[in-house]
């Protein structure tokens, strides 16, 4: 249902690991159109354009995880997970240990070079980012989620996203097509069903 603030709950397929932990730990996935998600933390009306997203009926929604607002596309993928709050005592371990995970399978296929983490949680190519990351701690979880963005645009996130409030230190105030890219403008042509195929067969190695 809409809220009055304009934006729903999260109701994407990888919230499933983290509302029935027992029967799914790790969920990587595709969407089915485009999506603003908020941060939790995030207003919609200092995040967004709004008219623009009004204009062309993009769904907007809120996480339950930190971090600023993400346009999700079919052009990106996500990578979902869980482990336990015991493994971890401070969040940012949990955070550095998760995308080593990412950089180590996007280097092994389709052979990313140059990945290096930078703030809190992005995924870097000489300081042009191409993923990030958000966490959310539950009672006896923490659950990870990244996007990755395969083949994206940057205009598309320039038209629907406002420069965020909070910013890494990298980033050094440089608007959204200065400051994101994809790895297809990277040159990687990537099949997105094999990538998803990959991170699911190949992730925890």
């Amino acid at each position: 249902m809409e809220t009055t603030l304009g934006y729903q709950k999260y109701n994407l397929p990888d919230i499933e690991i983290l509302n029935h932990p027992g029967d799914k730990f790790f969920h990587v996935w595709q969407p089915d159109k485009t999506y603003i998600v908020l941060g939790q933390s995030n207003k919609t009306e200092s995040s967004v354009n709004i008219d623009a997203a009004q204009v062309d009926g993009i769904s907007i929604l809120k996480r339950p995880s930190g971090g600023e607002s993400v346009i999700l596309t079919p052009k990106n993928i996500v990578v979902a997970f869980l482990s336990n709050q015991e493994d971890y005592k401070k969040p940012l371990d949990f955070f550095k240990n998760s995308n080593q995970k990412i950089m180590r399978a996007l280097e092994k296929w389709p052979g990313v070079k140059g990945l290096h983490q930078r703030g809190i949680s992005d995924l870097s190519v000489d300081n042009i980012k191409i993923a990030g990351s958000a966490i959310y701690r539950s009672k006896n979880y923490l659950f990870y989620h990244c996007v990755i963005n395969v083949a994206e645009e940057v205009s598309l996130i320039e038209r629907y996203l406002k420069h965020p409030k909070r910013e890494p230190d990298y980033r050094k105030g440089r608007k959204h097509s200065e400051f994101v890219t994809n790895l297809q403008n990277l040159g990687y042509q990537i099949d997105i069903p094999q990538l998803i195929t990959h991170f699911e067969t190949e992730f925890w190695d």
